[in-house]
């Protein structure tokens, strides 16, 4: 399994991944029933989660509604520690992730909008570098594991900021290496191969260090953290199988 996953992920095309996986979910349910994990997205429990990247993580991929570490710590904090499912928001999400989108487009309290270059499930196709909405437009925006591949994430950040209201909120995770204190980049670096040595995967530009908060501030954002090892227990932790170091950088336009 985790060979085929690997393989998957490093050859098809994201638009042709993104459909087969509906019907990959369905077939691999029946053989993980049990109740050692549970996801809080979807709220099904399994013996065990599958594997998933391209350098395989165990227990990670939830088969139901396929989300991964982050997911379900993004879903949590949405619970816990916000009104998101309440309140009425104008809300973009940009690479809109499956395990979310059908729950979100739910709510009828949101206006819910998303994007994407080329998904298939996206309302909108449109470069992220000139975002094709007035200013403070958006309540809240989630864009999560996007800036690694785009060319110039300060201008997207700046994009990002500018349709946001006064006091929204943006979730704008990014895979981070923490070991390493500043991100590194180099435009020369174009062949996909060497992509994969030095930033992790052969469409990512950049590997993001434990700056990438101080990137978020430049950018003109108020940063706050929040926490796995600060806000779950050990037992949650492996309940709901979540990443131990991940912090979740949670972002606000000032005023």
């Amino acid at each position: 399994m985790k060979t085929l996953i690997r393989w998957a992920l490093r050859f098809l095309p994201r638009p042709f991944l993104i459909r087969a996986s509906y019907l990959f979910m369905q077939v691999i349910k029946p053989f993980l029933n049990g109740d050692k994990v549970t996801c809080p997205v979807c709220g099904s429990s399994f013996k065990k989660f599958l594997p998933y990247g391209v350098h395989s993580r165990n227990n990670v991929l939830c088969p139901s509604c396929l989300s991964l570490e982050r997911h379900r710590l993004i879903w949590i904090y949405l619970e816990r520690e916000t009104d998101f499912f309440t309140a009425p928001r104008r809300v973009l999400h940009v690479a809109p992730e499956q395990c979310f989108l059908g729950r979100f487009r739910k709510l009828k309290n949101l206006v819910y909008m998303t994007a994407d270059l080329e998904s298939p499930i996206a309302d909108y196709h449109f470069d992220l570098h000139k975002i094709p909405f007035e200013c403070n437009h958006f309540d809240a925006i989630l864009c999560n594991h996007v800036m690694e591949h785009v060319a110039d994430d300060r201008k997207v950040l700046s994009e990002i900021l500018r349709v946001l209201r006064p006091g929204g909120l943006a979730i704008l995770q990014v895979p981070r290496d923490p070991g390493l204190t500043a991100t590194y980049e180099d435009s020369a670096i174009t062949d996909p191969r060497d992509r994969e040595v030095h930033f992790g995967q052969k469409d990512h530009v950049r590997l993001y260090g434990t700056d990438y908060p101080d990137r978020l501030r430049s950018a003109g954002f108020l940063v706050s953290e929040w926490s796995v090892r600060e806000n779950f227990t050990p037992d949650e932790i492996e309940k709901y199988r979540l990443a131990q170091e991940e912090v979740l950088y949670i972002t606000s336009k000032p005023g």
